[in-house]
This record gives structure tokens, C-alpha cells and sequence, in this order.
């Protein structure tokens, strides 16, 4: 049984690297199992081609299945309920009064994939790994052989889920002595996870089932496969040989009719990247508030939900609360929600305002440099590439000229991670409690960012280089608290700095569609059961229910 002295928990966070593109074709048959044999079942989460053997849980791009069927945390924390955490490696846990003490019980028939026993030291070592040390971490011991203490200089209650609930545990035997541990592919990995890496191919990569795992998964064999974007994926949904993938489809009814279960579940933000802060390197427009502000306000958010999302987003607020489910952490007074129509002349009155007029060409410009940007998104996401489009119409009516391209994943992710961008459209996780702490500590925080061309660490998402010791207090006094009133006091600081600010620049909740083959597999998350949440996108979640899935009527 869990034990809890706090109930703050909030949402994982790893993974968010991994698991979110998906390119490409070269794969060998998806589906072609031998009659007689058991269906394997095939995802499409997140690859490019050729396919690279990346299981390197300290990559910034690490294969899908890394996090979560290979390595694991001690818990899984489930975004979409208020339920306790449910066990993996680890079985219980407490909190001491004061949130600096943490005890974790653990399992204690856990092996590794190569049948090492796995040990409360692999969990010291894991916590104490100097990549992966919490900050605040001051002492982590061995209090038996079943339980380990961690001891922090600061009260951990709202950072339970990124200690417990996304901390990958690693392999001492393995790991130590790796004094460059985020290079190499670590093409073998060793993990406590329920599946091992089998075979990889240019196209497509496969687990299967870890004969080591204290409950064995059902499913044999689980196929990845690398695809070129949404469509091809959609083709590959129709033809039957996908059978769990999140993507955008504007004509999803048909892949309903054609058998396939579905879901859509609103809940990550979607937003513009801003590389916005030039103490840290940024260049161009958007390093001044004023152009972030303008192009806030000129985006005709109801006409992207309609046209690139076919109507299946939703508004989400400026203080990055999660609409509904956060409304409580909303500060008074804060705007609630998005203007969902464009402003123009708004947008023109701020850049006026800021010293900027208008050249010969229409486009505002401020000592002699007009206000021209490029912006990207990944090729192949095409409600992100259509979306970037009608953003760079509405801008243009704003007096402000954006250049929407696409490019690869891979540059996707080399550009956010090194700060080497003006704008990109992506999106942000929500937290996995109803609490925004996480999303405000890991992507606005000056600790996980870094300055323009040093790589951020892969748990380090703070793409946009903001920098702010408003955003920085505050964030630290919330989690240091147990108290609402002070916790609410010090969201509403936050909430007023990047409101102004717009580091992120929100455009709306994702779709968020995720299809499903339930004909041949079942124990997938219902609307009445949604024990994990369901997109592809969320490493450990898709994970977590990849375990819990077995071959239909068995």
C-alpha cells in the first residue's frame, strides 16, 4: 500500500523528447505475423529514417521506448486522475513533516534484463549520478535492503513526480564509472522495464518481452516503426497496419468507421517557441516583448481551430494553467483565456508604442530593422504546418512579416535544444496533477535553461531562454510549501511576469487524437477508466499501457 503524508503530486515530465515525431517508411512488413502466431502489436511514436539505435536515456533524442518500456521510474503518475501513484519499482513512499525527507520502499524481486538483482543501491546510485543529481538533493542512503532515504536542502512535496515519477532508475553495474554518460547510443541498454530491445532495422525496431520483469507483460512483441509524417501514418492506420498512434487526422471518422478505436483528450498546450532572451544569446524581433505582445494579439486563434485543427482544439489561458482542471491556480484577475480573434490594430498600437512605424513595404520596423521573422515547424505535422501558414497571414495583417517553413524532427529538436531559432511552433506537457508548478519550474525557470548554442539537458525544457528571478523566486517559494494561500500567492507572481512577457506565445490545447486497434488488443484507457494518458507522445504513459494491454479474449 502507498503511503503519502502530502498528496502534491505533479505531472511527469521525461520523455518529452522522445516519442514525439514519427517520419518515415523503408519498414519491413508491419503486420506480417505468421498465421498461428499472436498479433504483434505496432506503434508508430516517434522516429525518423533511417532509424539510429539510440536507447541513451541521456540523449536529447533517444528512441521511442527508451523511457518507460526499457527504463523505468519507481512510480507511475497517472495526469488524468487524482488516484495515488501506482507501484513499479518502488512500492511505497513518505514524506517527513517538513517535505526534506523522502522514504521509498523497494521492490523486492526486481531484476534487471541482464538477471542482476536490482538493489537500493542502483536507487542511491541512480539519485546520486551526478547527470541526474536533483539539485537540492543532499544526502540519498541505503536504510535496509528494502528502502532508501533522500534528503533535500529544500521541501519536495511539489516535485514528488519528478523524483519518483519520471526519474529513469539505472544499473550501477552499468553505469558507474561513465564519466560522459549523455555520449553513445548505448545500443544494449540494461533497464528494469517490462520489454528489451530485439531487433532495429533502417525502418522499424522491435521489443520484446523482458523474461526478467517482476510482472510479464501479454504482449510478446511490440513494433515501432518510422514513418514520413501524418499522412503516411493515416494510410498506414487505413490499411490496418498501425494499430496505436497519436497524430492529427482531418478525416478521423473514417478511420473510426474503418474500425479503429479512438480518443481525443485536449490537454497539451500548443504555442509559439520564442528564442526571447538576448542576455542569453537570443537574436531577432522577438527578443523584444513588444513584438511577442503584437503577435499575440494578431493571431485569429478560432480560425487556426477551424482550418488546421478542424474544430477539434480548444482555448487554453495565458498563464498556462490548464483550463478547468487549474482554474483554481488562476490568479485573480489574471486573464483567463486566449483571445480567441485577431486584433490588428491592438497589435499595431503596441508596436507603436514601442517606437516602431510602419515602412513603405506595410511592416513595422524600428531603426531601420523591420520586423521579420522565421518561424518553423516539424515537416509532416501538417495541422502544425497549416496552423504556421495561417499565422503568418494574420501576422502579415498586423504589419508583421513571418516566415513559416518546416524542417525535419531532427532539426526540430537540435534548433530548441540549442537555442538556435526566432520562432518554432510546438507545444508544451501539462502537468500531470492539477497544479501548474511543473510546467512553470521546467520550462520557464533560469535552472533549465542555458545559453544560445550550449546543448540543454534533455530534462531541461526551457527552450525559450527566459530568464527571470520574479519567475525564479516564485517558483522556488512554491515548492517549498505545503500552503495553498502561499502557493496560489507565489503562482499569481508568476502568472503576472509571463503574461507581460509571452516567452511562449499560446495558440491553443492540441487535439491530441490518439487511434487504437481494440479489435485485436484490449485493456486500453476508456473515458470511464483512463488509468494512463492515452497519447504516444507521452512516453510513460504509452508505456505504462502497453504493459497493461493483452491479445483480445485472452
Amino acid at each position: 500500500m502507498l503511503r503519502y503524508t502530502r498528496r502534491h503530486r505533479i505531472l511527469a515530465a521525461v520523455g518529452f523528447a522522445s516519442g514525439l515525431a514519427i517520419i518515415a517508411t523503408g519498414c519491413s512488413s508491419p503486420s506480417g505475423d505468421e498465421a498461428g502466431t499472436e498479433k504483434t502489436l505496432t506503434v508508430f511514436a516517434g522516429a525518423q529514417t533511417p532509424v539510429v539505435a539510440n536507447f541513451n536515456p541521456f540523449s536529447p533524442s533517444p528512441l521511442a521506448g527508451t523511457t518507460g518500456l526499457v527504463y523505468q521510474p519507481l512510480f507511475h503518475f497517472n495526469r488524468m486522475s487524482s488516484e495515488d501513484a501506482k507501484p513499479l519499482l518502488g512500492t511505497a513512499y513518505e514524506f517527513s513533516e517538513d517535505g526534506r525527507e523522502l522514504t521509498i520502499d523497494i521492490r523486492d524481486d526486481a531484476k534487471w534484463n541482464d538477471g542482476e538483482p536490482v538493489t537500493v543501491d542502483d536507487v542511491v546510485f541512480t539519485f546520486t549520478y551526478e547527470v541526474a543529481r536533483p539539485e537540492t538533493l543532499t544526502d540519498a542512503v541505503a536504510v535496509d535492503e528494502d528502502t532508501v532515504k533522500l534528503t533535500f536542502s529544500d521541501p519536495q512535496f511539489v516535485n514528488v513526480v519528478g523524483l519518483l515519477g519520471t526519474a529513469l532508475v539505472l544499473p550501477k553495474h552499468i553505469w558507474e564509472g561513465n564519466e560522459d554518460p549523455t555520449a553513445g547510443v548505448n545500443e544494449d541498454p540494461v533497464g528494469t522495464g517490462p520489454y528489451v530491445v530485439d531487433e532495429i532495422s533502417g525502418g522499424a525496431y522491435t521489443f520484446t518481452a523482458n523474461e526478467e520483469y517482476w510482472a510479464p507483460p501479454a504482449l510478446e512483441t511490440v513494433r515501432y516503426l518510422a514513418i514520413d509524417g501524418n499522412q503516411a501514418a493515416e494510410d498506414l492506420i487505413a490499411a490496418g497496419e498501425i494499430d496505436y498512434t497519436s497524430i492529427f487526422s482531418a478525416n478521423y471518422q473514417s478511420l473510426v468507421d474503418g474500425g479503429m478505436g479512438y480518443m481525443v483528450l485536449p490537454s497539451d498546450p500548443t504555442v509559439l517557441y520564442t528564442c526571447a532572451n538576448a542576455d542569453l544569446g537570443c537574436t531577432g524581433p522577438q527578443t523584444d516583448p513588444a513584438v511577442r505582445e503584437a503577435i499575440y494579439l494578431a493571431i485569429d486563434r478560432e480560425t487556426i481551430t477551424e482550418k488546421a485543427f478542424v474544430g477539434l482544439t480548444t482555448p487554453m489561458s495565458p498563464t498556462l494553467a490548464l483550463l478547468g482542471r487549474d482554474d483554481e491556480w488562476i490568479g485573480e484577475g489574471q486573464p483567463h483565456e486566449d483571445p480567441q480573434t485577431a486584433d490588428p490594430e491592438a497589435a499595431g498600437e503596441v508596436l507603436e508604442a514601442a517606437g516602431y512605424s510602419k515602412n513603405g513595404d506595410g511592416i513595422y520596423e524600428k531603426d531601420g530593422v523591420p520586423v521579420e521573422l522565421t518561424m518553423n515547424s516539424v515537416d509532416g505535422w501538417t495541422d502544425y504546418n497549416n496552423a504556421g501558414k495561417l499565422i503568418e497571414e494574420q501576422a502579415a495583417a498586423a504589419g508583421i512579416k513571418i516566415t513559416a517553413g518546416t524542417f525535419s524532427w531532427q532539426e526540430f529538436s537540435d534548433g530548441r535544444q540549442t537555442g538556435q531559432f526566432e520562432l518554432m511552433l510546438g507545444f508544451m506537457k501539462t502537468t500531470s496533477l492539477a497544479d501548474p508548478w511543473q510546467i512553470y519550474n521546467d520550462f520557464l525557470t533560469t535552472e533549465f535553461t542555458a545559453p544560445v548554442g550550449e546543448q540543454l539537458d534533455p530534462s531541461h525544457f526551457n527552450f525559450t531562454r527566459y530568464s527571470n528571478p520574479v519567475v525564479d523566486e516564485a517558483v522556488a517559494r512554491a515548492s517549498a510549501t505545503d500552503d495553498e494561500a502561499v502557493k496560489a500567492e507565489a503562482y499569481d507572481a508568476i502568472q503576472t511576469e509571463i503574461v507581460r512577457d509571452l516567452p511562449y506565445i499560446p495558440v491553443n490545447m492540441n487535439a491530441a487524437q490518439t487511434f487504437f486497434n481494440d479489435t485485436d488488443f484490449e485493456g486500453w484507457p476508456t473515458e470511464d477508466n483512463l488509468y494512463a494518458y492515452q497519447q504516444t507522445g507521452s512516453a510513460l504513459d504509452m508505456a505504462y499501457i502497453l504493459q497493461n494491454l493483452k491479445p483480445a479474449g485472452k
